[in-house]
């Protein structure tokens, strides 16, 4: 708990330099901000990370080729045994012969006798028994003991989730194209304003949230060591989430929605079938959960079912007939569509980390106090920051400087859940080069920290002055919805489903996908930083609105840049899907052993 108390105290020492930094705002050298300067630092952390990670793959390349040539040296070493007279092969057949049948003594490394080791047998000596030995366990085809049944639910969760991926983000790619070449179509259900809400909400309510649901089935069913209370119930929230976006996508391309509130297009019929499946999944886990095998409840299952809590309370709020017009509409928007990504993107997929990290490297979390503290402030502090977006609006000044206030509070559950993570990830930085688990992780991790830090700068005054409406706030949604949801999703499938299927794919085409998504997404959001800062700063100096339009043309070049290797990231990972679950339905059999995982 120390380290919960220094971080509380730091955040309540940093508050008064936060709010004195909103009083005065002017454009006169704005590069001095406070906001300004802390996203350059946060940005530039990413760009260290990439580098640590291409370095450390780099080094593993050199070291297989090295091996490689070490092969060919044995080789050649053979080749000289053949050319050998039969004197010389007896000799060396002697010694073999001598070194097979050396045994141990059992007191070479023990009792009161010196250490020796004469046969070279020793590769490592550990003296720190709180460091495991193999801290992530090694490539296997052995098959976790789960039930037939839940592995199909996870499978067909990810599954649907894949598709909506890749068509949610043909559509983000068709529409970012569409900046550089408005004429390339006159359709009007191909038209921006009704695709852009299709493109967001297949990938907020398709891929995330299914990908999600379908990972936590596992969590929930593991760490209560108990079987999930009804999979009829699971297949029927998998149907209804699934036709929530299908015919929400076809109402919207009709010209049918709620009006202008994002991530809220839906209009209330559709919305309510997924409503309805967030109810059947909530209390399917509640019940597994109630119902569990063992007295603990595990930190994961704490995030996942507060998040389905507060989400099933959100979609009913956000519908709700006298929010929908009015400051009252503008108000309940903001808490809508922040809450939709902290209280449930967020707070859900944090959950599925707390359990598949220290999963996947064989060892617990760092620290169940960190994981608590991050848990409860999320919730307080998450709850009322989404005013933030409206800034400078015609709402009640204290309401804005609250959400400011709660924004800068957001630091406590970031530094905490980041610490946490990264103290877990401790000693096991070398694996990193043996397969993309880890960076996946690793990058969801950082883009967690510099996301959510970049999010509560840009809710100082003068920042949002500066980046407001423009197509910075863009950047910010994909390097927290992509960099952080995404990479944290796609490194929980890549260590759970080969261990469900037994079939592990190519690790260069895992590696394609990463590098990819990854230089996709920095291109994707520094080009619309950029010109997001340029757009915003030509508003202030009161330049007409069409050349704030014309200096954004070589930025969005640079978005359809990143969006491509983004989207071609997409269809690699929907085939080293297909690789994992081609043949799963096999059973295994009798005599395979069963794989344990320490949570």
């Amino acid at each position: 708990m120390k380290n919960c108390k220094i971080i509380i105290l730091l955040f309540l020492m940093a508050i008064p330099n936060l709010m004195s930094a909103q009083e005065k705002i002017t454009t006169e050298n704005w590069l001095s901000s406070s906001g300004i300067i802390g996203t350059f630092i946060l940005i530039a952390i990413v760009m260290i990370v990439a580098i640590i990670i291409l370095f450390i793959k780099l080094n593993g390349y050199i070291d297989t080729m090295k091996r490689r040539q070490l092969d060919k040296n044995r080789m050649a070493f053979d080749d000289e045994l053949v050319a050998m007279d039969g004197g010389d092969i007896d000799a060396i057949l002697e010694k073999r012969k001598a070194a097979l049948t050396y045994k141990l003594k059992g007191n070479e490394l023990s009792g009161n006798h010196t250490a020796i080791d004469e046969k070279g047998l020793i590769q490592r000596v550990e003296k720190d028994p709180n460091n495991a030995f193999f801290d992530e366990k090694k490539k296997t085809s052995l098959s976790l003991e789960t039930p037939q049944e839940l592995k199909k639910i996870v499978i067909y969760y990810i599954g649907a989730a894949a598709f909506w991926l890749v068509l949610g983000t043909l559509i983000g790619q068709y529409l970012g194209m569409k900046f550089l070449w408005p004429e390339m179509d006159h359709q009007a259900w191909l038209s921006f304003g009704r695709l852009r809400p299709v493109h967001t909400n297949m990938v907020f309510w398709g891929w995330s949230s299914l990908a999600m649901i379908g990972l936590g089935y596992f969590v929930i069913a593991r760490t209560s060591n108990n079987k999930i209370y009804n999979y009829n119930w699971a297949w029927t929230g998998w149907a209804l989430i699934n036709a929530t976006v299908l015919l929400g996508s076809l109402c919207l391309m009709a010209g049918i929605n709620n009006g202008g509130g994002e991530y809220r297009e839906y209009i209330w019929p559709v919305m309510l079938m997924f409503a309805i499946g967030l109810i059947l999944t909530f209390y399917n886990f509640y019940k597994t959960v109630a119902t569990r095998k063992i007295s603990e409840i595990y930190i994961s299952n704490w995030f996942i079912l507060a998040s389905l809590i507060w989400t099933i309370v959100l979609a009913i709020i956000g519908y709700l007939p006298f929010y929908q017009d009015g400051l009252g509409e503008t108000v309940i928007q903001g808490y809508y569509m922040h809450q939709g990504v902290g209280m449930w993107f967020m707070t859900f997929t944090l959950g599925l980390v707390y359990y598949y990290l220290p999963s996947a490297l064989n060892k617990p979390i760092y620290s169940y106090s960190l994981g608590v503290l991050a848990f409860w402030t999320q919730m307080l502090f998450y709850t009322m920051i989404g005013t933030h977006h409206f800034v400078f609006s015609p709402l009640p000044w204290w309401l804005q400087t609250i959400a400011i206030v709660f924004s800068a509070g957001m630091v406590i559950p970031v530094v905490a859940g980041t610490t946490n993570f990264l103290m877990t990830m401790k000693g096991s930085w070398s694996h990193i080069s043996k397969s993309y688990v880890l960076p996946f992780f690793l990058v969801g991790t950082i883009f967690y920290f510099v996301g959510s830090m970049q999010g509560s700068v840009q809710a100082f005054r003068f920042t949002n002055f500066v980046w407001h409406f423009t197509d910075f706030n863009v950047a910010h949604s994909h390097m927290t919805m992509y960099g952080i949801i995404a990479f944290f999703l796609w490194a929980c499938i890549y260590a759970i489903l080969p261990k469900l299927t037994g079939r592990e794919p190519a690790q260069v085409f895992v590696g394609a996908h990463f590098w990819l998504a990854f230089i996709g997404l920095f291109a994707y959001m520094m080009s619309l930083m950029a010109g997001g800062t340029y757009k915003g700063l030509s508003w202030i100096d009161g330049d007409p609105f069409i050349e704030s339009v014309i200096l954004m043309k070589p930025y969005w070049v640079w978005r359809a840049v990143g969006g491509s290797l983004m989207f071609v990231s997409h269809l690699v990972f929907a085939y080293n899907f297909y690789y994992m679950i081609k043949g799963y339905t096999r059973k295994p059999s009798a005599t395979q052993k069963v794989e344990e995982i320490t949570v």
